[in-house]
């Protein structure tokens, strides 16, 4: 392996921001891989692993230790006997809408509403990624991965990985010491680094039942109804596309990480008190303007809050929904901060890079609308991407 130095990491992440690795290595096998995260955790040196950079917001001020770059590509195909599914091992750093591609160009479905997603599939089990409806959860059997604690690679099955909404043990568990306080790679690459996933996929050319209204719309059929599973990528395809969450270097709003807040989960008894805290405004927010959003303290809707059950009788809201409401809409940026980063002009959850600005820019932008949100509704927005030497 060669090792390079002062690697601009604005260049491997879709945001197309973060300042310079310390020391940056391309892993093009899993041996090479684990042997570069063994080398530098021997010498208590931090380490960020880093696949497609889709979900990442690094500082301006780079990472201070090695940055390891998951290469290894392929996916194997293993048919059972009587063929109605089929085990799929996907290497790390494989290219996660290429390998959607390739299982619906081997009859195989579940993964077809994830079309678009920018990134590698050695991140998708970290975050459970989910989309129109599906979750990688439900169909990953298993994933390998080096443990960085015990210094071997094994097998964790589906069941133990603790999948939640936009979570799993892997984003929760933290790798032990390190130098470097905030910057410590614990933060950023965890515990265990994935080094390959196995879905378990049904042998069949329709998609899994649509459970996503806006792409039943789309596809004109009812919820729970089942398409071909290339109509149902197309279709999510053109959603995505529309939001400006399909790379392209002709669309300024797809330099992002993505959505960059998730929908907030909230108790019933919480959602009932926001509900009623608006209807007491007569359909006015009496919560006040937003922490320095527009601040508009025009009519705001009462009861009409966008919301869909969660796991334990809890609810989730629309992150989107309230950040509009809140006075931040698509295209705003912070006043004073020409040419600084900016809320899609597509849709309000991705905040972009227009070109020219820095990851202190977005963190202001991010931090200003939390506040904002919090300030009219008393609910708190948590951040999806990861984030290297700066926070919230």
């Amino acid at each position: 392996m060669i090792t390079t130095e002062q690697v601009r990491l604005a260049d491997y992440t879709t945001l197309r921001l973060g300042g310079p690795a310390e020391r940056f290595v391309d892993a093009g096998s899993e041996d090479e891989l684990i042997a570069a995260v063994r080398a530098a955790d021997a010498e208590t040196e931090p380490v960020l692993v880093l696949g497609g950079g889709s979900n990442l917001v690094v500082a301006d001020e780079g990472f201070p230790g090695l940055v390891v770059l998951a290469g290894e590509r392929g996916a194997r195909f293993a048919r059972d006997g009587d063929g109605d599914a089929v085990d799929v091992t996907v290497a790390a750093g494989h290219d996660w809408d290429e390998f959607v591609q390739g299982c619906l160009a081997e009859g195989l479905s579940g993964v077809e509403c994830l079309s678009g997603i920018p990134g590698r599939a050695g991140a998708t089990p970290i975050q459970n990624v989910n989309a129109y409806g599906q979750d990688v959860a439900d169909t990953i059997s298993r994933v390998r991965v080096y443990d960085r604690l015990s210094d071997q690679v094994v097998q964790i099955a589906a069941a133990d990985c603790a999948f939640g909404y936009r979570t799993s043990m892997f984003k929760r568990q933290a790798a032990s010491a390190g130098r470097g306080g905030a910057l410590n790679a614990a933060a950023a690459t965890g515990r265990f680094v994935i080094l390959a996933v196995t879905f378990r996929l049904p042998s069949s050319s329709l998609s899994a039942p649509v459970r996503y209204g806006e792409l039943s719309r789309v596809l004109g059929v009812s919820e729970g109804d089942r398409v071909p599973a290339i109509a149902a990528r197309e279709a999510v395809l053109e959603l995505r596309r529309g939001k400006g969450m399909v790379l392209s270097q002709a669309d300024p709003d797809t330099r992002s990480a993505g959505s960059f807040f998730t929908n907030p989960v909230v108790s019933a008894a919480e959602y009932e008190e926001l509900v009623a805290r608006l209807a007491a405004g007569n359909g006015r927010n009496s919560l006040g303007p937003g922490a320095g959003g527009p601040g508009s303290s025009g009519a705001v809707p009462g009861p009409a809050v966008p919301h869909w059950p969660a796991a334990d009788g809890e609810v989730k809201l629309s992150a989107a929904w309230l950040i509009e409401q809140a006075g931040f809409s698509k295209g705003w940026q912070l006043p004073g901060d020409p040419g600084g980063a900016r809320i899609s002009t597509k849709h309000a959850l991705a905040l972009t890079n227009p070109g020219h600005a820095s990851t202190a820019s977005l963190i202001r932008l991010a931090r200003e609308i939390k506040a904002g949100v919090l300030a009219r509704f008393g609910v708190v927005l948590a951040n999806e991407p990861v984030l290297v030497g700066v926070e919230l």
